[in-house]
């Protein structure tokens, strides 16, 4: 019996590379780019060309294609334009924290040396995605 529900566990669980391979293929739908070009450390927006309209999309393709729920913001985080966590284009010491605790699935640990705003885009990988997703999946 406990033969069958390790075997029913590992049938169920992702490998890192299915999700991977579905997470490129969310992509290449989403954002009508070639597969070649999603790549995990391709950034969303400056490799992939995604812009915030796509984001909606993306999240619910990712939603469909891994049977998950991504609470709006979890995901792609908003309100950042805040006036407690930006100040002249940076993120202030709250928006900092704000971001590790919105971002636990991306590593932040250069963003206080270089907190400005503009480079928060450069975090949104592919692996980032690909983290999120494997996260969720476990956690359900």
């Amino acid at each position: 019996m406990g033969q069958v529900n390790l075997f029913f566990r590992e049938e169920t669980m992702s490998t890192h590379d299915e999700i991977y391979e579905k997470v490129q293929a969310t992509l290449v739908d989403a954002l009508g780019v070639d597969e070649g070009d999603v790549t995990p450390e391709a950034t969303l927006f400056n490799d992939l060309g995604a812009e915030s309209i796509d984001l909606l999309d993306i999240v619910f393709r990712l939603e469909r294609n891994f049977g998950i729920k991504i609470p709006r913001g979890e995901l792609f985080p908003e309100n950042v334009s805040d006036p407690e966590l930006t100040q002249d284009g940076k993120l202030t010491t709250k928006g900092v924290d704000e971001m590790k605790a919105r971002l636990p699935f991306v590593d932040l640990s250069g963003l206080p040396e270089n907190p400005e705003v503009d480079k928060l885009l450069d975090l949104y990988t592919v692996d980032m995605l690909v983290k999120y997703v494997a996260t969720k999946l476990n956690n359900a």
